[in-house]
């Protein structure tokens, strides 16, 4: 057990942003706020046969790469975690968990490491779910992200990585919230910002009576938001007012104006979005004469920028909904005619389905957390199997995959069946910094089939 008077000194940190450690007993120890090179002193929270997890209680050496948190909220808001550590020192170490993951995990190591792609480091998420709770006994109302490793609501009046005129709503929506007859059974506020509305979605578990709306319709009219309701799931969001939403962002270099419901997924960040489908399809090089295929498509944030470079473009999702908006977005693009779009179980996906969707020159993965297990196994499984032509010329992997992920881990999983099974090389792999001064890692890998080489 790790003593209060033991100085541990921080070798590394985890992918949750804790300093790690060893005590003199041999056994790691997990420190929050601690960063590599300190020597500290601790206080165990939680013991495990094999771990400790500690708060910092003194600090003798300071790393070089600290710095003084910008929010005055840091350390009890969980929204962030490394605001106390220079911000390329935070993009270095999410490059170093990519690295490490991909080698430990997948037995993979990329030809070329990619530059990182950074944005903007405040004032970025576009996209973000504040929880509301009315404390009974404080007699206010909050909003905001949970306490750090808690249920709690933390009490906020600000936030400096949404952008400024949604953190200034911080205290007006409290008051909003604490005036409302329904104040106890409004869980939550997702906020979605695009490039010319935002949009606050209200989850209410009763209906809202006259009086809640009206002040709903006040608030907007002060301070120019568009209030949805929603009473159970995302699908039953709706305007307050308005029967349509004008939500959309846009991809400049493509020209593409992408609409989309606060509910749908986006990306949080749009300048980095930006930037990260550039380099992707800058990786990917699609021919005019090329069939290319978008698995986890979404709304087509890749599809139809896809589209303004190859022949024809297929996007594939599970969800039946987002694909009829990927469509529509698809349609008002003017780009109908070079995508379509199928709705498929993708955790599902076989050999046999890659070969009845036919052989594409290039593909583009961008899965959620989960990765993608199934479509990796299945291309492996085609790799690997001796199948004769039937009819026509024999299916062929695809030369070239760009791979967008959230997960270094299961990005690690997916890339040693693509390396090891399925004949693929790892040519370059980088982060995108799209959630600074937290522990989240975006990332990209491009892998190379070679021809001639099944």
């Amino acid at each position: 057990m790790t003593s209060a008077e033991e100085w541990l000194r921080i070798e590394s940190l985890d992918l949750e942003a804790q300093g790690v450690a060893h005590n003199g007993e041999g056994k790691v120890v997990f420190v929050e706020d601690a960063l590599p090179g300190e020597e500290v002193r601790v206080a165990t929270k939680r013991r495990k046969n094999n771990w400790e997890q500690a708060t910092l209680l003194d600090l003798r050496h300071e790393s070089s790469q600290r710095v003084v948190p910008r929010c005055r909220h840091f350390g009890v808001c969980g929204g962030c975690k490394m605001q106390h550590l220079d911000v390329a020192a935070q993009v270095a170490t999410k490059q170093r968990a990519l690295e490490d993951a991909l080698w430990h995990l997948g037995k993979v190591r990329p030809e070329r490491v990619m530059r990182p792609m950074r944005g903007p480091d405040w004032n970025y998420r576009q996209r973000a779910r504040l929880s509301v709770r009315h404390v009974v006994k404080k007699g206010t109302v909050l909003v905001g992200f949970h306490e750090r490793k808690s249920s709690f609501v933390a009490e906020i009046a600000s936030c400096d990585v949404v952008p400024r005129h949604i953190s200034d709503l911080i205290l007006p929506l409290r008051a909003l919230i604490a005036a409302m007859p329904a104040r106890d059974r409004l869980p939550q506020i997702e906020l979605a910002v695009g490039d010319r509305v935002t949009a606050l979605v209200l989850r209410h578990l009763e209906p809202l009576v006259d009086a809640d709306l009206a002040l709903l319709r006040e608030f907007a009219a002060r301070h120019g938001i568009e209030w949805w309701l929603q009473p159970k799931g995302p699908d039953t969001a709706h305007p307050l007012d308005r029967t349509e939403s004008a939500l959309a962002y846009r991809l400049p270099e493509f020209g593409l104006c992408m609409p989309f419901r606060p509910t749908d997924f986006t990306q949080v960040n749009h300048q980095i979005n930006e930037a990260l489908v550039s380099r992707a399809l800058r990786l990917l090089a699609p021919a005019a004469d090329e069939f290319v295929i978008d698995w986890f498509c979404g709304l087509g944030n890749f599809t139809l920028p896809l589209a303004t470079r190859a022949a024809r473009v297929l996007g594939i999702e599970g969800s039946a909904a987002l694909l009829e908006r990927a469509g529509e977005a698809a349609a008002l693009n003017g780009l109908a005619a070079k995508t379509s779009f199928v709705a498929r179980n993708l955790f599902e996906v076989t050999a046999d389905d890659l070969v009845a969707l036919g052989s594409a020159a290039k593909w583009l993965i961008d899965p959620p957390r989960e990765g993608a297990f199934a479509i990796a196994k299945a291309l492996a499984d085609v790799c690997d199997a001796d199948r004769p032509a039937a009819q026509g010329p024999a299916w062929q992997p695809p030369r070239r995959i760009v791979y967008v992920s959230c997960n270094p881990a299961t990005l690690a999983r997916d890339a040693g069946l693509l390396v090891h099974r399925a004949g693929y090389r790892c040519s370059a792999a980088g982060v995108i910094n799209m959630f600074p001064h937290t522990a989240h890692v975006e990332s990209i890998a491009v892998f190379d089939h070679d021809e001639g080489e099944r």
